[in-house]
């Protein structure tokens, strides 16, 4: 029997991604999948071999061969499930945003403190190998001090499923910056190893998908939503407490050649790095310019890249977390302050 038991809340199609890692982790199984949708969990859970299939989540939480619970569902349901699963004594690892608000949020960490449960922000991008080089250079202090950082996820035409419960403020709270522009953010934070803000500025618009531009394919859900009345373009400038400044954007969909540009760049006093782009920029003893293609090779602090892998092995105590709840916080409270500052027009300072 697998060390560690697992139910899926939710059977979309970032729980495929999620199932199909699990099922790559000798020492993790899954028992049961919860879904309003039977044909999507019947689905899910006949390609990975679960042998139950259930209509809702209450049924899932109260079995005692669940051990842990990843959850999945839109925004709006993130922090209620999370605390039941957390009340229920379930580990969980919980998708991006971790809530609604950071009210919301503040409340998910009480429960796993007052259970002494596991809680988890599946924060994938922190485990890519590229962001893991760069965490190490900057810890070993290869960049100097590091005191400007662009993060970017922008696509020419990749909205979620226009009318699905992406679009809708209501069920997801924000659009491209809880969706993809949240990654960026969290990735370049944890790269700087840094998560206390001074100050936020930041602007979102809505120009493409109330139009009915810039559909994309993602996902399962219905378009049961008549309204579009997220961001599909957000920016911010954050100041850090270190006098480091942060500039992100994140688009759903954008006048751009590329279809999809994804990117962290640092710049330090004694190099600079293209994250994704795997490139090193710094000056030679004689103080030529140089643009070095490919980071240092070395061991990896987490070989598998994998957030699923990570979250089992924190569970059967083979490594230490490395998204603690104290920085998904900071990371939800920026959010937030980026969407304050986009409504008044004014800096927030935090």
């Amino acid at each position: 029997m697998a060390a560690i038991r697992f139910g899926l809340i939710g059977a979309g199609g970032i729980a495929e991604y999620t199932a199909r890692e699990l099922a790559g982790h000798p020492d993790a199984a899954i028992v049961a999948v919860a879904d309003p949708s039977e044909p999507r969990a019947r689905a899910l859970a006949d390609r990975f071999g679960v042998p139950a299939v259930l209509a809702h989540h209450e049924a899932l939480l109260v079995r005692d061969d669940v051990d842990a619970v990843y959850v999945a569902v839109p925004n709006s349901l993130h922090a209620p499930l999370a605390c039941a699963a957390l009340e229920h004594g379930k580990h969980v690892l919980l998708e991006k945003p971790f809530a609604m608000n950071a009210t919301e949020a503040t409340a998910v960490a009480a429960a796993a403190e007052r259970n002494d449960r596991v809680l988890m922000l599946g924060m994938n991008q922190r485990f890519d190998p590229a962001v893991q080089r760069a965490r190490a250079l900057v810890e070993q202090g290869s960049l100097g001090a590091v005191y400007h950082t662009r993060a970017f996820w922008r696509r020419r035409a990749g909205i979620p499923r226009i009318g699905s419960w992406f679009t809708s403020r209501a069920a997801a709270g924000g659009g491209a910056l809880l969706d993809i522009g949240v990654h960026m953010l969290d990735a370049t934070l944890h790269i700087l190893g840094e998560f206390e803000p001074a100050s936020v500025t930041g602007a979102a618009f809505t120009r493409f998908g109330n139009r009915g531009l810039g559909d994309g394919s993602w996902g399962r859900s219905e378009r049961s939503f008549d309204t579009f009345d997220v961001d599909d373009f957000a920016t911010a400038l954050i100041r850090m407490k270190s006098g480091a400044v942060v500039s992100l954007d994140a688009a759903w969909a954008l006048h751009q050649e590329a279809m999809e540009e994804r990117g962290i760049e640092l710049y330090g006093e004694d190099a600079g790095l293209s994250v994704f782009g795997n490139r090193l920029y710094q000056r030679d003893a004689d103080r030529s310019f140089v643009t070095r293609q490919g980071l240092p090779a070395g061991p990896l602090a987490f070989p598998h890249a994998s957030r699923v892998h990570h979250f089992v092995n924190v569970l059967l105590g083979r490594e230490a977390p490395v998204v603690t709840v104290a920085q998904s916080l900071a990371v939800q409270r920026i959010l937030d302050a980026i969407y304050t500052s986009a409504r008044t027009g004014a800096e927030v300072r935090l």
